[in-house]
This record gives C-alpha cells, structure tokens and sequence, in this order.
C-alpha cells in the first residue's frame, strides 16, 4: 500500500469540507476520485500534499504519516502535485519552470528535463519561452513535466483536461497512462468521469466530503447511479 488516507477531516472555518474520508492506493494504480464540484476533491488533493491541515485522521504514505507536513517535506517524501488551473511561472520560461519543479533535488537534473521533453516535444520547442505566453495545452504539459521533475512515486493530478480541446484532452490522458506504465502511481481528479475511468484501474464517488461508492474502474463506468450522476451521454 503506498497511500492509505483513513478517517479524514477538513474544515475551511466552520465549514466542514471532508468527513471522515478513507481510501488507499496501491503502488502501480491509477486510482481516480469521482464528484460533484464541492465534493472535496481538491480539498483532499491539497491535504495530501500539505497545502491544507486536516482537522482529524491520518495520511500515510509508504508507512510513514505525512498528514499536516510542511509542502515541501511531502514532495521530499515523493508526492507530486498538478494543482486545478495549472499554477505555472508565467514570467519564467519552460525550463526554469521545470527547474523549480527540481528544487530540492541535488546534482544534475538534465536527464530529467530530457525525459519531460520526450514526453511533452514541444516543451523542448519552447525551452526559452516564457510560460504565460504558451497555450492551455502546453501549459497543462509543463504544470505536468514541472511535478515530474522532483521525480514522485504518486503524482496528483487536479483537473488536468479543464478547458483544454478534445484533441489536446486525449493526448494528455495518453501522455498520464505513459507516466503510470514507467512507474509512476497517479491519484487522479477529473471531472471528465467517463476518460477518469477509462484510464483508471479503480475509482471512489465523493459526495459533500464523504465517499459514498469506491468499486473497479470498470463497474463504475456501467453502474446506473454513476452513469446518472456523472456520465451522461459519455458513458456510451
């Protein structure tokens, strides 16, 4: 078990976000969170890696409690963060970007940047341009190569197709399925439900901060309440 998240709380002042939410992933899955805008989503997302302090229960990544560590010491643990809206350097360029994703790395990171630029080839096009200036496309890309580069053992992805065009949603979703097979486990929001489960080995539903529903990947996509809820005319 590399993450096992059990009984966890969050509250924004009064406002109870998570209650008592528990789930695992395996090392090698794709494991994908599933609902509603507010469900907690990216609460629990921001939890793991540190940017939120849980109010009660516990998270423990490879056997260690990580719940309520400094951001920075999580991504040392191994946890990566792709965070909704992307949240690159406008002002720095491609590479510096992902130079700041290898900030508490030591030594030479140039295998890795080339390793982001065989994933992403036009990253390594725009290497000296400006962040703000790429499209939403190339912008998701280096949010995804800029995590890449502390090298995680779990990458948390927040959204990553968010308006991006059909074309471009397919070639990210392929480019996390390659991010897996090297090694790679994903815990991934999206609200696109249908691809989430195309891509993922098993799925949990969220409603109001809770989890409700956690089966295969493949028994969620044909469940009648998940095909309801979520799925509509992508569930064909």
């Amino acid at each position: 078990m590399l993450l096992r998240v059990d009984g966890l709380r969050v509250s924004y002042g009064a406002i109870e976000a998570l209650r008592n939410i528990s789930f695992e992933v395996d090392e090698g899955e794709i494991v994908t969170l599933l609902g509603a805008n507010g469900a907690g989503k990216t609460t629990t997302l921001r939890t793991i890696s540190g940017l939120l302090r849980p109010k009660g229960g516990t998270i423990e990544f490879d056997g260690r409690q990580v719940g309520g560590i400094a951001p920075h010491d999580i991504v040392a643990a191994g946890i990566g963060h792709v965070p909704e809206g992307r949240r690159i350097f406008p002002r720095m360029s491609v590479y510096e970007n992902l130079q700041m994703g290898a900030y508490r790395r030591r030594g030479d990171i140039s295998a890795d940047v080339e390793r982001v630029y065989d994933l992403f080839p036009v990253l390594r096009e725009r290497h000296q341009q400006e962040g703000g200036t790429l499209s939403g496309g190339e912008q998701q890309m280096l949010a995804i190569g800029r995590a890449l580069m502390s090298r995680p053992r779990l990458l948390l992805l927040d959204e990553p197709s968010m308006g991006l065009a059909p074309l471009i949603v397919l070639k990210i979703f392929e480019i996390i399925r390659e991010i897996n097979e090297a090694g790679t486990t994903v815990l991934l929001v999206e609200q696109n439900a249908a691809q989430a489960l195309r891509l993922a080995t098993r799925g949990y539903v969220l409603e109001t901060g809770e989890v409700v529903m956690t089966d295969t990947a493949s028994a969620l996509l044909t469940n009648d309440r998940v095909r309801a809820a979520y799925l509509g005319d992508d569930a064909a």
